[in-house]
């Protein structure tokens, strides 16, 4: 599979199979995000791989959104450097963890995997259950496994309504 095939198939999972996510193909996702770029290459970043199910409950509880329950993985993607502005006046660590974040969800859906980026959490109940220190930033969550749907295709803007050539 090429990347824009991934791209223009991938959706947002919302139920996921009864099935364990094989290590190989978890590594595959983690090694995506390692391989992402980061601002001044810095690596500020630390993604936690939630397995157990205890703990998947809990995170689930603090998260709010009770389908990410039935993924057997959840995996919260963090900075670790949130007071670092980059010249344009965005924090590095947002930016960083967006490109990894969708980096791994590309790499899962190339392994039959889905995934469903969430941006909508009680952040302190995350870190919380998790032991995230105060200082380090949840920037995004998302569940991973095999999908158990094939929602459509979302509508999408044309290229003329969101680019522009020169000028704004």
């Amino acid at each position: 599979m090429d990347v824009f095939t991934a791209i223009e198939q991938r959706r947002s999972i919302r139920k996921y199979k009864d099935k364990p996510v094989e290590e190989e193909k978890l590594q595959k996702v983690l090694e995506a995000a390692r391989l992402s770029p980061s601002a001044r290459n810095e690596q500020n970043w630390k993604f936690v791989v939630v397995k157990d199910a205890d703990t998947r409950e809990k995170l689930t509880e603090a998260i709010g959104q009770p389908f990410v329950r039935e993924a057997p993985i959840i995996l919260v993607c963090c900075g670790t450097e949130p007071n670092a502005i980059m010249r344009g006046g965005q924090p590095r660590y947002t930016v960083d963890l967006s490109i990894a974040t969708a980096y791994m969800m590309l790499a899962a859906y190339e392994q039959g995997l889905g995934t469903c980026w969430l941006g909508s959490y009680d952040e302190k109940a995350v870190k919380k259950v998790l032991g995230i220190p105060e200082k380090v930033r949840v920037v995004s969550i998302t569940p991973l496994g095999y999908p158990n749907e094939s929602p459509a295709p979302r509508p999408r803007k044309s290229i003329d309504e969101i680019v522009s050539y020169d000028k704004f």
